[in-house]
């Protein structure tokens, strides 16, 4: 029987994200986000928005399109009874956004949603390997992404929360960024220091720190799930 993973990923201002913009330009968080690609071209996408409790509701259409690779057209208000608001903007099919990045290896990200201008991912991978897949090629293209949960299914059809780690797995350099890290709030959320600030206490570059932090996670991932 298959054992698969759910995993549960942040990607932090992702700049071809209209949601996460939207979301970070306007200060707030969407509980949902839903989607339907045109079943007649195929070319485009149109997204919807669920927030509760907005203020933001006062005109039709709040946000132009400004950035032809990142924004999305005619991002408007479609509904609001008080106490949520739906917004729904439509974009290009196959810019390469992070959704289309993890459904690309065949995982059909299940549920996804905003917090003030980070895109938090839910979706289900069969292997480790898949999720380290997905995990490297979103971190080729966004600088902050983060590991939130993993939950491995038992053979009982029971679910377990994956908390244990190998720290001998990891090299001394990939412990020593990921502790830098991690006293100087660099997993937090919100952040209290970014990757910037966290390479500059390690006195190494951005790049450096990203690809030891990749490593550490690539590692990580085999350490927790036992492979």
């Amino acid at each position: 029987m298959s054992t698969g993973i759910r995993a549960t990923l942040m990607v932090e201002d992702p700049d071809d994200c209209p949601a996460a913009q939207l979301s970070a330009e306007e200060g707030m968080s969407s509980r949902s986000i839903s989607k339907s690609v045109d079943p007649s071209t195929g070319e485009t996408v149109t997204e919807e928005l669920l927030v509760e409790d907005s203020s933001h509701a006062e005109s039709t259409v709040i946000v132009s399109a400004s950035n032809d690779d990142a924004s999305a057209d005619n991002l408007q208000v479609l509904f609001s009874d008080g106490s949520q608001t739906v917004y729904r903007f439509t974009r290009e099919f196959g810019r390469g956004c992070p959704c289309e990045c993890v459904e690309r290896f065949d995982a059909p990200v299940v549920d996804v949603h905003t917090d003030d201008g980070a895109l938090v991912l839910v979706f289900h991978v069969p292997s480790t390997d898949v999720l380290q897949q997905i995990v490297g090629k979103l971190q080729e293209r966004y600088a902050d992404v983060t590991v939130q949960r993993l939950v491995q299914a038992r053979p009982d059809s029971s679910e377990q929360d994956l908390v244990f780690v190998d720290r001998s797995a990891l090299t001394a350099r990939q412990r020593e960024v990921l502790e830098t890290a991690n006293e100087l709030g660099y997993f937090e959320y919100p952040k209290r220091a970014n990757a910037t600030e966290v390479a500059d206490a390690l006195e190494i570059t951005s790049s450096t720190f990203t690809e030891h932090l990749a490593a550490a996670q690539r590692t990580l991932l085999d350490s927790v799930l036992g492979e």
